[in-house]
């Protein structure tokens, strides 16, 4: 049996103000004919299918017409898609009726009896291989919010949050393990933030309480294969569990990362393989190396590109080192990139400062031995390179004047 394994697609996300629509259509068709050539028996999706809570139309469109495709030209392709942090659990269980007709499983959140007691059957999912035989079971699992964990009983000094993941699971794994023959394979999906899974710089969230909550990955122990969701950059945290990465990359930081989705190969109940498939990148990201503002300009000039289309021209970060705050600076980037087949994501600033504090250095001072006047030119040199400039300074001392005489 053969498994292909993705996540964090967030279908709807925007890049700094531009559409990623183009990209996400150009993955999902590449995805598509993947599975088609590499006859996929399964498809696993750990969550983040969209950006936000509430996607545009646009993003439910190309969700539905990529199910739609898959299921008319692979008939027997088994779908599991669960719910990550970034999406509604309501919205994705709205059509488990519509798409249960169609043996696509999409699972938003956990449901409980009258009694409270984990209702386990939706969960768990058998995934048959071209014969039609049950060659595993899936697991099921979406994102688990606060609001779905039994914590009340457990006692004083457990990490009640990560107690109560923990308990999810062990109840879920059981039944499935349960359900196994000899020869079947046990799978678990999640969206979690693991201990010692590392996180972009600046995309993902630490979710269920914080870092302080990351989870072991013991958790997973009895599965035979754990696919999870919500770290960026692919990664295998322990053996066994495996996040597959974004599919592109979803903050400028991630420009680097080898983005892949992964292929997961069962005989007779045991992994017998796992290979990374890189995902073709439908839009470049440049970055350029970071320098003063005559140095960017001079790198923009030299930017030598391929004429394409607006939605598929690349991104561009421009970098700045600098020792000061300067004027027009975005006027000027704008001006050199006139006519260049690239769209501006983001000007990001550096300076030349000391970064100390005020009680940072050899010379400590206490703030009230300061005047207002060298508390602000202390701060200045902590962020910038130098002396403030004249001007400046007497435009902060015209402003402390003005409120002093407000009496603030």
């Amino acid at each position: 049996m053969k498994i292909l394994h993705t996540a964090d697609w967030h279908l709807g996300h925007q890049l700094h103000g531009h559409e990623r629509r183009f990209e996400h259509d150009s993955f999902l068709d590449w995805l598509t004919d993947t599975i088609k050539q590499r006859q996929i028996d399964a498809l696993l999706v750990a969550g983040d299918l969209f950006d936000t809570a509430n996607p545009p139309a646009s993003a439910w469109q190309q969700i539905y017409r990529f199910l739609a495709r898959l299921r008319a030209e692979m008939p027997h392709l088994n779908m599991v898609l669960i719910g990550g942090n970034h999406d509604s659990p309501s919205k994705l269980d709205a059509p488990h009726e519509l798409l249960r007709a169609f043996d696509l499983h999409l699972v938003g959140s956990i449901s409980r009896d009258s009694e409270g007691k984990l209702e386990t059957d939706r969960l768990l999912v058998p995934l048959q291989d071209r014969e039609g035989k049950i060659a595993a079971w899936c697991a099921a699992v979406p994102f688990l919010r606060s609001s779905d964990l039994r914590v009340e009983q457990l006692e004083e000094g457990q990490d009640r949050l990560i107690e109560g993941v923990r308990r999810v699971y062990e109840e879920v794994l059981t039944q499935g393990r349960a359900r196994c023959e000899p020869d079947q394979a046990l799978i678990a999906m999640g969206h979690a933030y693991l201990a010692a899974g590392q996180l972009s710089e600046l995309s993902e969230r630490r979710v269920l309480g914080g870092n302080q909550h990351a989870l072991p990955a013991n958790i997973f122990a009895s599965a035979d294969y754990t696919a999870l969701g919500h770290l960026h950059l692919a990664q295998s945290p322990a053996e066994g569990v495996h996040y597959s990465g974004s599919p592109l990359p979803l903050s400028l930081a991630e420009a680097n990362y080898n983005h892949q989705v992964l292929e997961v190969t069962f005989e007779g109940g045991k992994l017998m393989g796992l290979e990374r498939i890189p995902v073709p990148r439908a839009v470049e990201m440049i970055r350029l190396p970071e320098s003063e503002l005559e140095g960017a300009l001079k790198a923009i000039e030299a930017l030598s590109l391929p004429a394409l289309p607006s939605e598929a021209q690349p991104f561009l970060e421009v970098r700045l080192l600098l020792p000061r705050p300067e004027a027009r600076i975005r006027e000027r980037i704008l001006a050199a990139l006139a006519g260049k087949p690239v769209r501006l994501a983001r000007i990001s600033t550096r300076y030349l400062g000391s970064g100390q504090g005020l009680a940072d250095g050899q010379n400590q001072r206490r703030l009230d031995e300061l005047s207002p006047t060298e508390v602000f030119r202390l701060c200045y040199q902590r962020q910038f390179d130098g002396e403030p400039e004249a001007e400046l300074v007497a435009s902060f001392e015209e402003i402390l004047q003005q409120v002093k005489e407000s009496g603030a």
